[in-house]
């Protein structure tokens, strides 16, 4: 089992800047890499990050590239999101999820509870 705890969320004002955390804990050894989701109210999960934890390899959605970075602290079990030029439509509960698969074929078996991004015009 591997256990994710996110933090960081809040309110913002459009323009403004959050960074999200996420701490794994358990059978970290079994991840390949990690990712950041979210979801909007009525809209499907979809994915926003990834990174592949050793080679740091990593993906963005197009509607992030350029404002988002995803980083990680491998000795402190730890993913990061700097999230800058907010815009409201990045309003979601934002996941963390740790990916057992590979670059290719991500399998994401542990979620943590997520954490509220709110951007405000």
């Amino acid at each position: 089992q591997v256990q994710l705890v996110e933090s960081g969320g809040g309110l913002v004002q459009a323009g403004g800047s959050l960074r999200l955390s996420c701490t794994a804990s358990g059978r970290t050894f079994s991840t390949y890499a990690m990712g950041w989701f979210r979801q909007a109210p009525g809209k499907e999960r979809e994915i926003v990050a990834r990174i592949s934890w050793s080679a740091g390899r990593t993906y963005y959605a197009d509607s992030v590239k350029g404002r988002f970075t995803i980083s990680r602290d491998i000795a402190r079990n730890t993913m990061y999101v700097q999230m800058n030029s907010l815009k409201p439509e990045d309003t979601a509960v934002y996941y963390c999820a740790a990916d057992s698969g590979s670059w290719l074929k991500p399998r994401y078996d542990y979620w943590g509870q997520g954490t509220q991004v709110t951007v405000s015009s």
